[in-house]
């Protein structure tokens, strides 16, 4: 995207930082966890800086707003969003700015802050906040050539943060009572494929660490998990690292599969799991699949059903597809929304049959967990070697080890009680 001209009334500015010294700043953030990353970089610099973050938009300076436009629902949030702040003075950063300028100028003229500004602003600060859960980001962009997806237009191609950077930000956070390191990338798995490293070299290295944590490792393309795969599961030995791996798959369909260039087959992506099954019986699997994409035929469906049928996986995220700008199917017919909706409907409700019996046989059982994060008060969220989700309804501190009687199963998580 090319800087704007000056007298641009949506301005990207060299001294924004400069601009928002010493204000009251709002801030929301949308979409992904890199997004979440951004923010609390921005919010180092802002700190650093004089600034004081608000709870609400009428305490505020200045607002901002980290955007998010994977789908076409989340851009019109965006833009409902931009709307009806517009009468403050109003800064924009995240995806949408990078590849949507001119909806943004539709309703609203704000100032830009191009997210490598913020990375490069939080350089010269490398601070932390305190709390359970840490986001460190270990690259941005993306190798893949997605045909659905706007945000490797948005981030760019990929390019891997050096592992000291990365290692220094961990210890950090470690060092400022996080327990929990989520390590987040748009391909996790990708890492240091443009510098001749690999994932495995980086979690062996941030597992060496001092400090009471364990890291979450981010969303992984099966696609590039296979050319590691062995290396991988043997960086799992570790017990820093949470037992749950995150990896989308789209679609149970080879046909779509191909069309949406995903780069693999079903059955590639099943036996990146099935070696991780045999591995470490108790670990954890997420997914994510498209659902309406151009020319899914009922077939095409069914075989994403079946799909999660045979893998079961502990967690399934359902999108409905959704034309966005720039990129392959774009142009082609799309399915009425009511065919998005009844296949996403579908496919979350089954997805949701599958959880109860992979949750059953820790139904009652005592488990070992770790105190990650304050929901309220009187309630924490803890977690398993396996990433479980247990609420106990107890204040205590961020990284306790507790012992816990898995009481309800709520689907996502478990209710437990504090074992003496």
């Amino acid at each position: 995207m090319e800087e704007s001209r000056s007298g641009d009334p949506c301005r990207d500015m060299t001294d924004v930082f400069a601009v928002l010294a010493k204000k009251r700043v709002y801030i929301e953030t949308y979409g992904c966890s890199y997004n979440f990353g951004d923010t609390a970089n921005l919010l180092e610099v802002l700190n650093h800086n004089g600034s004081i973050r608000v709870a609400s938009p009428a305490e505020a300076d200045v607002i901002i707003i980290n955007t998010c436009t994977v789908v076409g629902p989340t851009e019109r949030r965006m833009l409902r969003r931009l709307a009806a702040l517009r009468e403050k003075p109003l800064f924009v950063t995240g995806c949408m700015p990078l590849v949507q300028r001119e909806a943004i100028l539709s309703v609203c003229s704000p100032t830009i802050i191009h997210p490598d500004r913020i990375r490069d602003a939080y350089l010269s600060v490398r601070t932390v906040a305190p709390g359970g859960v840490g986001i460190v980001q270990i690259a941005q962009g993306c190798l893949g050539r997605c045909t659905y997806c706007i945000t490797r237009r948005a981030r760019g191609p990929f390019i891997s943060f050096p592992t000291e950077e990365i290692r220094e930000k961990v210890q950090a956070f470690v060092n400022s009572g996080a327990y929990e390191i989520q390590l987040t990338a748009q391909d996790a798995s990708a890492w240091g494929r443009d510098t001749g490293q690999s994932l495995p070299d980086l979690l062996v290295d941030l597992c060496s660490l001092q400090g009471n944590y364990r890291i979450r490792v981010g969303m992984m393309n099966p696609k590039t998990v296979s050319s590691i795969l062995g290396d991988l599961l043997g960086a799992f030995e570790s017990e820093r690292l949470f037992r749950f791996v995150h990896l989308p798959v789209q679609s149970g369909s080879d046909r779509i599969l191909e069309q949406m260039r995903r780069g693999y087959t079903v059955q590639e992506f099943e036996d990146v799991v099935s070696a991780f099954r045999r591995r470490y019986p108790d670990i954890s699997i997420a997914t994510d699949f498209i659902v309406g994409f151009p020319g899914e035929t009922e077939k095409d469906f069914s075989r994403s059903l079946a799909l999660i049928g045979r893998t079961k996986p502990a967690k399934v995220n359902v999108t409905r597809y959704s034309k966005r700008p720039f990129t392959g199917p774009f142009a082609e017919k799309d399915f009425p929304d009511f065919v998005k909706k009844d296949r996403s409907r579908i496919l979350n409700a089954y997805a949701e049959e599958q959880y109860t019996p992979l949750n059953r046989p820790s139904l009652g059982t005592t488990v070992a967990c770790v105190v990650t994060e304050k929901l309220r008060p009187g309630s924490v969220m803890a977690r398993t070697a396996s990433y479980q989700g247990v609420v106990i309804q107890r204040d205590l501190p961020i990284g306790v080890a507790a012992e816990a009687l898995l009481k309800k199963d709520r689907k996502y998580f478990f209710m437990g009680e504090l074992v003496a």
